[in-house]
């Protein structure tokens, strides 16, 4: 693969934030020029060749979960979205319980306090242990219904361990649900391994795609648990039917895809997990991770910096967050995006997080305006 070709960024750019908003690939933005032109040209004619790529799309996104079945998959608008069929699917009694962390992006919490007036109680467990996947199962009582939380936390890039937590909500009847928004594209994944109940993820992150568009992955035996609460046309079986004069919803997870589907975005996001795809996810992470010891090393001599994000290999991820003594971080940030050094500011600190094909020059490059703005 020719990753120079792939990715064409601004060589001024210094590009570090993936765990944000992705730059796409050449092949993603090719896929929606085409299919641009096809619209202008030609409309709809060949609507079928555009659910043909929906449907590869699911076939690619149930490979990067490993999910049993591209109908475990539904194409979702967002991340939030997919949290909120979870959270009001559900059935829930007053006195259950929902665990979180107390490191959580705010989607990943507010949906859950939301329950509140449905007498839900929400608990937060600090991350900060040297064990926090114990301290999570210690939190576990016999009220606890689910737990919630990010595969990796987006503010210092904290990972955790998913298999071990999947196997002690089994082990006590507790529904596991996973925000992978900041691993899934970066990272290996493996639903069923992990036996991950739930798990959902942006398309604009580390998979490479546009926003407006995610997966939302349920495991079979769960869908019919969640009561639905919005209907449409797509979530029928035999949705191309439009005459039928009764229906019934829709087998696999596309019951969670009420209207008409985001073509634009499926073009983007179906180019980009491929190529993912083709590379392949192992590959990807040891690429990624290579970025990151590299960027690190470069930044400890840097004086007055401190790293923030764990890099052992059992906590480390694609994010890599730090400060410097002496700056405050929200100004630092803002003079780092004037240098055109893209990143942002999390964490109690200044975060980068490179992808598996961004380059040393470029992070050579922030590295040294991040020196001429500290005087270092």
């Amino acid at each position: 693969m020719d990753l120079d070709n792939e990715f064409k960024l601004d060589p001024q750019i210094s590009y570090l934030n993936h765990a944000a908003v992705a730059p796409w690939p050449t092949r993603a933005a090719d896929a929606v020029a085409r299919f641009a032109r096809e619209n202008a040209e030609r409309g709809a004619q060949h609507y079928p060749r555009w659910m043909d790529v929906e449907s590869q799309l699911r076939t690619n996104l149930a490979q990067l979960l490993n999910a049993p079945s591209a109908d475990d998959i539904a194409l979702v608008k967002n991340t939030s979205e997919a949290l909120s069929f979870v959270a009001y699917g559900l059935s829930w009694s007053p006195g259950d319980e929902i665990i979180i962390s107390d490191q959580e992006f705010p989607s990943n919490s507010i949906v859950w306090e939301s329950l509140a007036d449905q007498g839900v109680t929400v608990r937060k467990v600090s991350l900060d242990g040297d064990d926090c996947e114990a301290d999570i199962i210690a939190a576990f009582t016999e009220n606890t219904r689910l737990l919630a939380i990010s595969s990796v936390q987006y503010g210092t890039g904290l990972r955790v361990d998913l298999e071990r937590l999947g196997k002690a909500c089994k082990e006590a009847d507790i529904l596991f649900c996973v925000d992978a928004i900041q691993s899934l594209g970066a990272l290996p994944m493996d639903v069923q391994r992990a036996q991950i109940d739930f798990t959902m993820a942006d398309g604009h992150k580390w998979l490479l795609g546009p926003e407006g568009l995610g997966v939302f992955y349920v495991r079979a035996g769960l869908r019919d648990q969640l009561k639905l609460n919005e209907y449409g046309w797509h979530m029928v079986d035999k949705r191309g039917d439009f005459d039928q004069h009764s229906w019934r919803v829709a087998p696999s997870a596309v019951r969670f895809e009420c209207g008409s589907p985001n073509s634009v975005a499926a073009h983007a996001l179906e180019a980009s997990t491929g190529l993912l795809l083709e590379h392949g996810m192992d590959n990807v992470r040891d690429h990624l991770f290579a970025k990151v010891d590299y960027l690190a090393d470069a930044l400890r001599n840097v004086p007055g910096v401190a790293i923030l994000s764990a890099l052992d290999e059992r906590r480390r991820s694609g994010i890599l967050t730090f400060r410097v003594e002496g700056q405050h971080s929200q100004e630092l940030y803002k003079a780092l995006m004037a240098e055109q050094v893209v990143c942002a500011n999390r964490g109690g600190g200044v975060r980068f997080s490179p992808h598996f094909y961004t380059t040393e020059r470029a992070m050579d490059q922030a590295v040294n305006r991040l020196r001429k703005l500290i005087g270092a």
